[in-house]
């Protein structure tokens, strides 16, 4: 099979992307830089140059001393010349940032959508609101990307297993898409989570780790990096490890099924998997074990903080919560042996690296093929992932703008 030659409008494209990625990584560049940087003649890159200008993709931001000639302009990416908007959305608040091509982050919100009025409208009202204030033209905005609880189908977007959501979120998932055209995607939280946390936190330099959620709402959940890959699955199912069965806790029984939920049983207001590993390590159950070791709180936060001040006292509820996450630390690493987890969500943040060591400890006691355990350190990583998602795609966006 023979192959075709590239054509001067392909080449000129492939020449194109690869400037506009350098820029956006490396800052400001000199045409004599660009060159070098990407093996182009001096004629090549002023020809790129003025075609990206042209069609206000680059601009001149300065200029750089050099020898004996006149300084020597320096080109940047135009920051307007498309936007990424994040949300994270969850049954009690909603944030949402909004970032120009280059990152740089222009415009942030939190609401709660369970203050007044219709949750769907105040999201969307937010979200308008930003883009104004920002001074955003809608078709500007290339990409938007949305964080949610439960397992969604990366062949459709639909959204499973999200109870405390499910209400009002398709519903949200549609007017946004209404409102700001198809640019908007739908992501499971943990998987940005995971994603943010390998960009630019404790999985930066692992191609292969899992990340544990322990949320202090009630939420357990996983994500899967393969090859510096998230890996989904079939049906977007990869990571619900709060079904997981493992010692000590009650086997599913009927698994998902909303209003009917012969495996959950509801604290206050709010279904909980009273099965598989989430009955051993969900927000409530960590509540109750709380108080069997004298510690006392409505959330997990406060009696995790109040054990580790306790200091030796507070050693038998922390070895024992330590001693159900390992189960299911243990359990994930005899088959996907990932070298390294990270433990995310507010159990983690309130843990801290002593609850990190703690398990670590103990799935070594049970586990053949112990990981490295550690806690996330991106600030706020399902919108920050959300963020660097939505970027991916309206940087693919304006490259693919260059062809002509």
């Amino acid at each position: 099979m023979s192959r075709r030659p590239g054509t001067p409008r392909l080449l000129r494209q492939l020449n194109d992307r690869a400037a506009l990625e350098l820029l956006l990584s490396s800052g400001p560049l000199t045409r004599t830089q660009l060159g070098q940087e990407t093996g182009l003649s001096k004629v090549t890159a002023s020809q790129l140059l003025a075609r990206l200008e042209e069609r206000q993709l680059v601009h001149v931001v300065g200029s750089q001393a050099g020898g004996r000639g006149p300084n020597a302009a320096l080109y940047a990416v135009v920051p307007s010349s498309a936007y990424a908007l994040a949300l994270d959305i969850r049954a009690s608040e909603v944030t949402g940032a909004l970032a120009d091509i280059t990152g740089q982050v222009t415009g942030e919100f939190t609401l709660d959508p369970t203050d007044t009025g219709d949750p769907v409208d105040q999201v969307s009202g937010a979200v308008q609101r930003l883009l104004r204030t920002c001074e955003v033209p809608l078709d500007h905005l290339s990409a938007c990307t949305i964080g949610t609880p439960g397992v969604v189908d990366p062949r459709t977007g639909a959204v499973r297993f999200s109870f405390d959501l499910h209400s009002w979120l398709e519903d949200a998932f549609h007017t946004l898409r209404n409102d700001l055209g198809p640019t908007v995607r739908i992501e499971n939280d943990v998987n940005l989570a995971a994603l943010a946390e390998h960009a630019e936190g404790a999985g930066e330099d692992a191609s292969d780790f899992a990340l544990i959620w322990l949320g202090g709402g009630g939420g357990v959940g996983m994500a899967v990096v393969i090859d510096d890959r998230i890996h989904w699955g079939t049906t977007g199912g990869a990571g619900e490890i709060g079904y997981l069965p493992v010692p000590g806790a009650p086997l599913p029984g009927d698994v998902g099924l909303p209003g009917g939920y012969q495996s959950l049983r509801c604290t206050g207001d709010k279904p909980t998997i009273a099965h598989g590993f989430q009955a051993l390590v969900g927000a409530q159950e960590i509540i109750t074990l709380g108080e069997s070791h004298g510690f006392t709180g409505t959330a997990v936060g406060d009696i995790l903080t109040a054990a580790a001040e306790a200091h030796d006292a507070g050693d038998g509820f922390l070895d024992e919560l330590a001693d159900r996450i390992a189960r299911g630390v243990a359990a994930v690493c005899v088959v996907l042996d990932p070298g390294l987890v990270v433990l995310g969500g507010e159990v983690a943040e309130s843990g801290g690296d002593d609850l990190a060591r703690r398990v670590a400890r103990a799935t070594d006691r049970i586990g053949p093929n112990a990981p490295r355990v550690s806690v996330g350190r991106v600030q706020s990583p399902v919108l920050r992932g959300a963020l660097l998602s939505a970027l991916q795609h309206a940087r693919e966006d304006v490259f693919e703008s260059t062809v002509e």
